[in-house]
């Protein structure tokens, strides 16, 4: 039952991922990924760092996007994760194979990387993908260094109790951009907020995200999902490289706030129902 229901699941996504053409963002940065599920190559002269995998069927196209971009995928040496679920995650393991590149991740995301996903405190084993051995773990603040890029990585949790997002100075023209993935504080279907035995500190570190996000430096706005910060908007295949085409703090601030407001109010939804629950009960107790 388990296989059939993975099966569907790997199915479903295929239908709803799609190519997207490869593209430099900015600087030495470049976008791998598909339409929706972002995968972002760093290149530097000591090799290359990429961000998220997608689900496994997502490789062949990382493959194919990197060669079209003039890069090796053979020289991947760092492989990073904004938060280990399936759609980000499940090709890790394959590309570490292949490649020999080194796992890095916040040392919050370790255990769910290790175990594909089976400790996740929402899916469970139903968010499964293969296990990826972590080879270096970093904590809240430090970074990442390869060919001269500085990656620094901010604990975001929420999401999941690792996400991280990743913040890095790029200069281009005389003008140094400070890049931000992002990894948004999004609420999956069926999180709770209250008495969550799994993740007891949930509601705080999603209202410590939001903070932190609201006040990382952000000029190029990047996340886990493209859709997040409306990459096929921003980018038409075909155009001119520009530094300036994902230039977008207004935006990225908007998006941040949007799903802050989304927390309270679900987390208000939560207190108003368990309130009325323990009204309900005292009520039943005072009945003569």
């Amino acid at each position: 039952m388990f296989r059939l229901m993975a099966l569907f699941a790997m199915l479903s996504a295929t239908l709803w991922a799609q190519a997207f053409p490869p593209h430099r963002i900015i600087g030495n940065i470049y976008y791998v990924g598909e339409d929706d599920l972002t995968s972002f190559l760093i290149v530097t002269p000591k090799g290359n760092i990429l961000i998220n995998t997608g689900y496994i069927y997502s490789v062949p196209e990382i493959k194919s996007s990197i060669k079209k971009l003039g890069f090796h995928y053979s020289d991947i040496k760092i492989l990073l994760i904004t938060h280990a679920h399936s759609d980000h995650a499940a090709g890790m393991a394959l590309i570490k194979k292949q490649t020999g590149a080194k796992m890095m991740t916040m040392e919050q995301e370790r255990e769910l990387l290790e175990t594909g996903g089976k400790t996740d405190y929402l899916f469970g084993s139903s968010g499964w993908f293969d296990p990826v051995k972590v080879d270096k773990t970093f904590k809240d603040g430090e970074t990442i260094e390869l060919g001269g890029t500085v990656i620094t990585a901010h604990l975001t949790p929420g999401h999941t109790k690792g996400s991280t997002s990743y913040s890095l100075e790029v200069p281009e023209n005389g003008k140094t951009y400070h890049v931000l993935i992002a990894n948004l504080g999004v609420i999956n279907p069926g999180t709770a907020f209250l008495h969550n035995d799994r993740y007891p500190n949930i509601a705080k570190d999603y209202a410590r995200t939001f903070e932190i996000e609201k006040n990382l430096p952000c000029d190029v706005f990047l996340s886990s999902h493209a859709g997040h910060y409306g990459m096929q908007h921003k980018f038409h295949p075909g155009t001119p490289y520009s530094p300036e085409t994902f230039v977008d703090p207004e935006g990225y601030l908007m998006v941040v706030q949007h799903f802050e407001q989304v927390f309270l109010r679900h987390l208000e939804e939560e207190r108003a129902d368990e309130q009325a629950y323990q009204d309900h009960l005292h009520f039943k107790d005072n009945v003569p």
